[in-house]
């Protein structure tokens, strides 16, 4: 069986985490009424790529990339025992690799990335509804924190 490589990513990875970046999209949307319509873009990847406080990573078997995951290191705010954690996004796995521990694999490299960067506290949002997504993250040690609510008026 081939071995999933995690590796820091690289500009010539970009079309492929372009093309993640629309499945993260498209897997959100069922949750969030509030998105645009049509195309629509979370990130910068490119400038992310190059950034010294994030972390891209990707998920690579037999040449190919199929996932990715994101820490970028963010001020706490002056009230929480930490002064910065890492704020965790960007996380995706090719439909057809998932079940086989991506995900997993991609936090724990970016976990040690945060420790190289001595950030002791991790964060992440998921959507309430997102059952799979809540699981997959409580698997690998996450715990619920806080509801975010809204209201349209």
């Amino acid at each position: 069986m081939k071995q999933i490589i995690i590796r820091k990513a690289v500009m010539t990875d970009l079309e492929r985490l372009l093309e993640f970046e629309q499945g993260v999209i498209a897997a959100e949307r069922p949750f969030d009424p509030t998105l645009k319509k049509g195309k629509i873009n979370y990130y910068d990847i490119e400038k992310m790529i190059a950034a010294a406080d994030v972390e891209i990573v990707v998920a690579e078997l037999d040449g190919e990339i199929i996932g990715s995951g994101y820490a970028r290191i963010e001020d706490a705010k002056p009230y929480l025992q930490h002064q910065q954690h890492a704020y965790l996004g960007f996380m995706y796995v090719d439909p057809n690799h998932r079940g086989k521990g991506v995900n997993k694999k991609i936090i724990d490299a970016l976990v040690e990335w945060c420790n190289l960067q001595n950030i002791t506290e991790l964060r992440l949002d998921v959507y309430q509804s997102n059952e799979d997504a809540i699981k997959a993250y409580e698997k690998v040690g996450f715990i619920k924190h806080m509801i975010a609510m809204r209201k349209k008026i």
